[in-house]
């Protein structure tokens, strides 16, 4: 990609901006209403791909995996991992079945979608929210209000986990602010 072809499309997705489907009245709501609804997409497809996944596997082998109390995720390890067309065409086999112990599979996965869908829309909502009323009341957009809206929002999504403790909350927040400043310049120097 060449340099006026990285422009245009910087210069189109900012002006997804302005083509926001519903206006709230003023810019902060639309800002977080925008950036949560983006962002909850994202997060619902991202889960509902790992955890068809995930599915298939168990349904293919038999074998569960273990759910990490602090993320909600599995961990798993792939010692005898084969790709195969036998494989492949099981997946879609397993996938596409019925049955009791798949329905079950899909209520639950149903419910882990709409709770980390709703994460991933409190994150780039807050986020966005923070950073632009960050903006306003300083009057300059800099790496300090990308550090605090990083660290707020990293401390209200640890507190979205089941077994939130005070160490994870301090946890996400460090590096909520760590990313997001990262971000910021990365992005003043890019």
């Amino acid at each position: 990609m060449n340099t006026s072809e990285t422009r245009k499309f910087v210069d189109e997705v900012r002006g997804l901006e302005k083509n926001w489907m519903l206006d709230l009245g003023h810019p902060l709501l639309n800002r977080v209403a925008d950036s949560f609804v983006k962002a909850a997409g994202i997060g619902a497809i991202q889960a509902v791909t790992r955890d068809s996944y995930f599915m298939a596997v168990e349904g293919e082998s038999g074998v569960t995996g273990s759910v990490s109390d602090a993320t909600g995720t599995r961990k798993r390890t792939f010692p005898d991992l084969k790709v195969d067309s036998q494989s492949v065409s099981n997946f879609f086999l397993v996938t596409a079945k019925g049955g009791s112990n798949n329905s079950k599979s899909a209520e639950a996965m149903v419910k882990g979608v709409s709770k980390e869908s709703f994460q991933w829309g409190l994150a780039a909502g807050m986020h966005s929210g923070l950073t632009y009323g960050l903006t306003e009341v300083r009057g300059t957009h800099d790496w300090k209000n990308s550090a605090v809206a990083g660290a707020v929002t990293g401390a209200a999504l640890a507190l979205t986990s089941d077994n939130a403790s005070h160490e994870q909350v301090v946890q996400c927040a460090i590096t909520g602010a760590a990313l997001s400043a990262a971000a910021n310049v990365l992005s003043d120097i890019l």
